[in-house]
């Protein structure tokens, strides 16, 4: 996938780790639909702090009985492609944030493991 260098956008979905859709987690749902679709990757990665528009904290205090993290879905892929896909993430994101960006790719290349 040599043709991922050069300017592309970055798109961040903010949700919760409680959202779901469909049975399933919302994360999930999502890189699975970004797979399904061929894009060029996708990174979830779970927060250990934070709050969203109704202010409330999340946090990983061992405290809380009830936890439900920030989550960030990350992709970096062509803008045409990003915006094709916004429609459908809007259907199935109640609550949460998308956020785009530009960025530049400098490299992007598939890590075949350890030499042999």
């Amino acid at each position: 996938m040599h043709g991922m260098t050069g300017e592309r956008t970055l798109m961040r979905i903010h949700i919760g780790e409680r959202d779901r859709f469909e049975g399933k987690p919302l994360y999930e749902a999502i890189v699975n639909l970004l797979r399904s679709r061929q894009y060029a990757g996708a990174t979830v990665t779970r927060a250990i702090m934070g709050f969203g528009a109704t202010a409330r904290l999340h946090t990983d205090k061992v405290l809380r009985l009830s936890v439900d993290l920030p989550i960030l879905v990350e992709c970096v892929e062509h803008e045409e492609k990003i915006q094709a896909i916004l429609p459908e993430l809007d259907k199935m994101i109640g609550g949460g944030l998308i956020t785009l960006e530009t960025v530049r790719v400098i490299v992007y290349r598939a890590d075949d493991g350890p030499e042999r």
